[in-house]
């Protein structure tokens, strides 16, 4: 009898939890957006995302990893030393 009273305190306690996440979730996700019947009405956004993105796109440099250097080198040696890989790799593709 009493570790079914431990297991429904559990469930109780895992429910009271879980309801205050999505209420969580919930409160963040109405501060974040815009009720839809405004968007629905021609609402703007609140600003504008294109100039952040573009800024972000010419500042950013590309940097390429070691192992992706490693990786087009190991491929480029098996190419050169078992030439018959090629047209099974290309068959997969």
């Amino acid at each position: 009898m009493r570790e079914a009273e431990k297991e429904g305190m559990k469930e109780a306690a895992k429910n009271s939890t879980e309801r205050s996440e999505f209420a969580d979730i919930r409160d963040k996700l109405r501060d974040a957006l815009p009720p839809v019947e405004q968007l629905e009405n021609g609402a703007e956004l609140r600003r504008d995302l294109w100039p952040d993105m573009l800024r972000r796109l010419e500042h950013s440099p590309v940097r390429v990893p070691w192992f992706d250097w490693a990786l087009l080198a190991i491929s480029g040696a098996a190419a050169i030393f078992f030439p018959a890989l090629i047209p099974a790799l290309v068959y997969h593709l």
